[in-house]
């Protein structure tokens, strides 16, 4: 800020967003808008002004530590099993809500605004940074920028009184499109009489710009090395493959896994709705029907994730699988004195595991201590390594090795769920993607 005084602002980027081909200069234009119908209000004034499109709220104070463990009473009661629901509406506003960010770089670029500005989502001077427009010939045209929330909140104040604010800002960006691939990395532990059949584990190895994604998602990453590295260390001889994945373009949309999926496991019918037309592969995977496994369908018997920070593992969710829960139980008891006994029927979203349950491979979530993952980490200026607790990882490692070996050796696969067929209104069922 320049005027009325200087003052140096908390901000980063907005990841994808063009840079400003040098340094800007101009007063704010505060301009809250979340859907196209915010648009008229605002129409013819916001030429040659930075742009503030969040509505500043007034702060918050954390009621509780930021860094915590789970209690006993927490694993129990986050014991429950909530059938997924069919949603006719929840889809309109996943089809809607990349399509808005589009719409608004439209307005934005014709009414001539120079960039716009958004408020971080995190109070404590946090920055994210994620934005969308990352596919080739999609950048948007408005150069962006998140500011810290208590930033945000000044600049607004300041913006009702008789000395406005005046910003400037650089951005300084290239785009380099030479190769616009992600890769995963893939590793084996052959086995040794369970011809074609394999278990897997995975976490991503993609994060955001902020800080170093230490914790989402370098720490699963590490955590799925170092299993790996055990095993081997062993000698062990598995009878099933033990295959190891470092996933890709996780933080876009669950791509590296959503590929693996659909180019080995199944494939989904063409749609035919008119709404998901020119629609990336992610956004209507969950919507084609039907689904036809491929030929290596069933050689995957059991996927393990590796993706909710640093914490130890407390157990693992079995996806709504009951027959699956009393193996998993077995298989955690030596690991009680570490903390890890919590079997739990509930299902997860969000992470690689995502696609595989989908088309109903027995994929899986382990349980960890948040500790301040989810108030202060995930995806902020201050997910570092100084965060990663190294005890923490080397427990998740063994246990997930042990799961593995498990897997891999057990004379009957783990119990399958079966392949989802289409529903209807009427029928429980997780309609979208959890991105």
């Amino acid at each position: 800020m320049t005027e009325p005084r200087v003052i140096d602002l908390r901000a980063i980027p907005i990841a994808w967003t063009p840079g400003t081909n040098g340094t800007i200069s101009a007063g704010v234009v505060v301009a809250p808008m979340t859907r196209v119908a915010d648009f008229e209000r605002f129409r013819g004034q916001l030429r040659g002004k930075i742009v503030m499109v969040t509505q500043p709220n007034t702060g918050s104070e954390p009621a509780e530590a930021p860094f915590r463990r789970l209690t006993d009473e927490q694993l129990r009661s986050g014991n429950v099993y909530v059938q997924p629901q069919y949603s006719p509406a929840a889809i309109e506003r996943q089809l809607d809500a990349p399509n808005f960010a589009v719409a608004l770089d439209d307005f934005l670029a014709g009414e001539g605004a120079l960039a716009l500005v958004r408020m971080s989502a995190r109070d404590g001077g946090l920055l994210h940074g994620t934005g969308s427009g990352f596919r080739v010939g999609q950048t948007p045209r408005v150069p962006g920028m998140e500011l810290a929330a208590e930033d945000y909140r000044r600049l607004a104040r300041l913006a009702r009184t008789d000395t406005p604010p005046t910003l400037e800002l650089m951005s300084e960006v290239e785009f380099h499109d030479e190769d616009v691939n992600a890769y995963n990395v893939l590793a084996d532990i052959p086995g040794t009489d369970r011809s074609g059949e394999y278990v897997m584990a995975g976490a991503h190895l993609d994060s955001w710009v902020a800080s170093d994604g230490a914790s989402d998602n370098a720490a699963g990453s590490a955590v799925v090395m170092e299993a790996a590295r055990i095993l081997m260390q062993l000698g062990v001889r598995p009878k099933r493959t033990i295959r190891f994945a470092l996933w890709n373009g996780e933080e876009q949309g669950l791509w590296g896994s959503l590929a693996y999926v659909d180019q080995h496991l199944a494939t989904r019918a063409p749609s035919t709705d008119p709404r998901l037309a020119g629609q990336p592969n992610n956004r209507t995977w969950r919507n084609r029907w039907p689904i036809q496994p491929r030929e290596g369908h069933a050689d995957l018997t059991a996927y393990f994730n590796i993706d909710n920070g640093s914490g130890r593992i407390r157990g693992i969710n079995a996806e709504g699988n009951v027959a699956a829960a009393p193996i998993f139980q077995e298989w955690l008891a030596p690991f009680a004195s570490l903390g890890a006994s919590t079997v739990s029927l509930r299902t997860s979203g969000g992470t690689d595991h995502v696609y595989m349950q989908s088309v109903g491979i027995p994929g899986y979530q382990f349980i960890q201590d948040p500790l301040d993952y989810d108030s202060r980490i995930h995806h902020t200026s201050v997910d570092s390594y100084d965060h990663l607790k190294p005890d923490d990882l080397r427990q998740a490692a063994v246990i997930l090795a042990s799961f593995l070996l498990n897997a891999a050796n057990r004379d009957q696969p783990l119990p399958r769920m079966p392949v989802p067929t289409q529903p209807t209104p009427s029928d429980p069922f997780e309609y979208l993607p959890a991105e």
